[in-house]
């Protein structure tokens, strides 16, 4: 197993998942407020031909441009996720969204290097928006863009002065929402709704705070670099890095500062 990829590569990585993006855009929008057969998998979540036709488009595309890479889908599962190169793809983030005709739904990609997510994507394809952000520590590489164009997060460094974003109240057991409302009733406002594209407001200094529960590897994995790039902390409510065997409990924040907070909050400190 190699140390840290090159730079060159790194940039040829996410170039390569900007591409991946463009490709799959036009398949998810053809499905997009039409009338679909949702079913529900064994989580609940659901799922249309649209998660599972977009899944393969990706998979098919990497195998074929990087044969070696591991992959972990959400729709389709895990191939050679013991790879020294891992992808891992969430075809379309917010099926909710998506099969209610709400446009912030997104496809999310990122690429793993060694289990440390080192290039991450939100593509919003009904919006055109888009964040990618690379953040390979050990070769100095940490960019995070928007539309192509620099991004970065709020400077606010209180939580009384922070905006805090959750997907749903729904996405909480008890136990973790009474946690939620420890860290809300600090805050200035809090607000629901936007799965994956709330990670990209807080990437592009909009909202200062993100804080959710429940989540998959292929929820997290590709908001991980963005956020942290564009000068973002984000863990888990422990405040442990995020890896392919969290437990789906995410906290992210504009910088270290009000990280620091929001973790003392809601752990009750």
């Amino acid at each position: 197993m190699s140390s840290e990829p090159a730079v060159a590569a790194v940039a040829e990585y996410a170039t390569f998942a900007a591409s991946l993006a463009d490709a799959v855009r036009p398949l998810s929008l053809g499905w997009f407020r039409r009338r679909l057969a949702v079913d529900d998998k064994a989580d609940e979540s659901p799922v249309t031909i649209a998660d599972r036709e977009v899944e393969t488009a990706l998979r098919e595309k990497i195998a074929e441009r990087y044969p070696s890479h591991g992959i972990w889908g959400e729709e389709f599962g895990k191939r050679g996720v013991d790879a020294e190169f891992v992808w891992s793809v969430d075809p379309i983030d917010g099926t909710r969204s998506f099969i209610t005709g709400h446009p912030l739904w997104g496809t999310l990609l990122a690429l793993l290097h060694n289990g440390k997510p080192v290039v991450g994507l939100i593509d919003i394809p009904a919006t055109g928006e888009r964040w990618v952000g690379v953040n390979d520590t050990a070769n100095a590489v940490r960019e995070a863009r928007f539309g192509g164009e620099p991004c970065a997060t709020s400077p606010v460094t209180t939580l009384a002065e922070a905006t805090v974003y959750a997907t749903s109240p729904d996405i909480f057991d008890a136990a973790e929402y009474g946690r939620f409302e420890r860290l809300t009733k600090a805050v200035s406002r809090r607000r629901f709704g936007g799965d994956c594209y709330a990670y990209g407001l807080l990437a592009s200094g909009h909202i200062e705070l993100v804080m959710e529960a429940g989540l998959q590897t292929y929820d997290y994995l590709a908001v991980a670099p963005v956020v942290e790039a564009a000068g973002g902390v984000i863990t888990d409510w422990e405040g442990k890095p995020l890896t392919l065997t969290s437990q789906g409990q995410v906290l992210a924040a504009a910088n270290a500062e009000l990280h620091a907070a929001a973790l003392a909050r809601i752990r009750g400190d």
